[in-house]
């Protein structure tokens, strides 16, 4: 919690990490100025792309106290519009699985690095996001915190597997490496409530620490400010309250 005598300021730039395979990855990087430490956090961008509403998002972090990076997880497909590479990446099939854990754990490395961050480093991500989420802190130990926030694709019917998504992310829970936060809307297609329902049974049946928070009259995407006809300010305003908390308790 800052005061109005606080000394602020921040760095935001565009940078380079190694992800998988040694790739350079590009990322956007925005962290507060000072000697900390701070926390760190992983932001993990949604379908529509590495765009602004990330970046933004991103400064967000950096205004409370941490050092957050988000990766461009599309850029091998070139660069444009967020929403030409997005859809250049949609007709593709997405991104495999393991080159996303690959880039995400060096995005989390890249935090460890800096000589004013804490040692903690949480991840956040939304709708693609989450589920990519969910798999890295499964499948990597790099991650303090999870937040996922209506992430779909983590309960997968066997008929959805493809050869870059061949495991469901909720078969890898058994893996799941640090506390994982929910947040949910109601009217979600993608995820379900049934389908919210049986990752918090597994989550529970495995003993994993978890917090999941649904919100009647939100769907996909609540969030968004700009884009109105998914965006619920006040059960956004909540959700942002507990992620914040959240990464406070688990990172410090």
């Amino acid at each position: 919690m800052y005061e109005t005598g606080d000394y602020e300021g921040m760095i935001a730039e565009t940078t380079k990490v190694q992800g998988h395979n040694g790739d350079w990855v590009t990322a956007y990087v925005a962290r507060p100025l000072g000697p900390g430490p701070f926390p760190g956090v992983v932001m993990v961008h949604h379908m529509p792309g590495w765009d602004e509403w990330y970046k933004e998002a991103t400064r967000k972090f950096a205004h409370h106290g941490y050092a957050a990076i988000a990766p461009d997880l599309y850029c091998r497909a070139g660069s444009g519009s967020p929403d030409d590479v997005a859809a250049k990446v949609r007709a593709d099939g997405g991104v495999p699985d393991d080159q996303v854990v690959g880039d995400l754990a060096g995005a989390a490395r890249f935090l460890r690095a800096l000589p004013n961050v804490n040692g903690k480093v949480g991840i956040f991500g939304t709708c693609s996001g989450g589920r990519h989420g969910v798999l890295a802190a499964s499948r990597t130990t790099e991650f303090d915190a999870l937040a996922d926030l209506w992430g779909g694709g983590v309960v997968m019917a066997e008929a959805d597997l493809t050869p870059k998504r061949p495991v469901a992310p909720i078969d890898y829970t058994k893996d799941l490496s640090c506390p994982i936060l929910g947040l949910f809307g109601n009217d979600d297609r993608a995820p379900t409530a049934e389908q919210v329902d049986i990752h918090e049974a597994e989550l529970k049946k495995l003993g994993k620490a978890y917090e999941f928070h649904r919100y009647d009259g939100a769907g996909h995407g609540f969030f968004y400010h700009h884009a109105p006809a998914m965006y619920r300010a006040e059960q956004a305003v909540d959700g942002w309250k507990k992620v914040f908390d959240f990464f406070s308790r688990n990172l410090g």
